[in-house]
């Protein structure tokens, strides 16, 4: 299950999209238009600062702004960074000890396809595919 970090994560990006003008956006600004404590957001935005995908100012004319354009942000990065791993079972987790029943395991196979499935899903879809397009 991906958790408010994620699904919050995900929101303050897009708001971040919809909104660049070059300029930093505050916090405050984002936790208003997303109705989500600013408190919260100030966790959840130094993690995606400390991960490479936003960069902030403190001060005035301080906020948040996306490093990268839109379209080069997968929704799998941004929910890997907040949440840690997709696997659906600890045996597929990139840290995951050899599992000494994997030969014979009849389950892998399943939880293998899962993953994959999920990983290509979110790893295909692009911040710049949830933007609302400004007419």
């Amino acid at each position: 299950m991906i958790s408010t970090r994620g699904r919050y994560a995900i929101r303050v990006m897009i708001d971040l999209a919809e909104h660049e003008t070059g300029s930093y956006i505050p916090l405050k600004d984002i936790a208003a238009r997303q109705g989500i404590s600013k408190k919260y957001l100030e966790i959840i935005v130094k993690s995606m600062v400390a991960g490479g995908l936003l960069v902030g100012a403190s001060g005035k004319g301080g906020g948040y702004k996306l490093v990268r354009k839109p379209e080069e942000y997968t929704v799998g990065e941004i929910i890997e960074l907040m949440e840690g791993s997709l696997a659906s079972v600890s045996c597929l987790t990139n840290d995951a000890l050899p599992c000494p029943r994997a030969a014979v395991c009849q389950t892998l196979p399943l939880w293998e396809e899962y993953d994959r499935l999920t990983h290509d899903f979110f790893y295909g879809k692009y911040l710049s595919d949830l933007i609302r397009k400004q007419e």
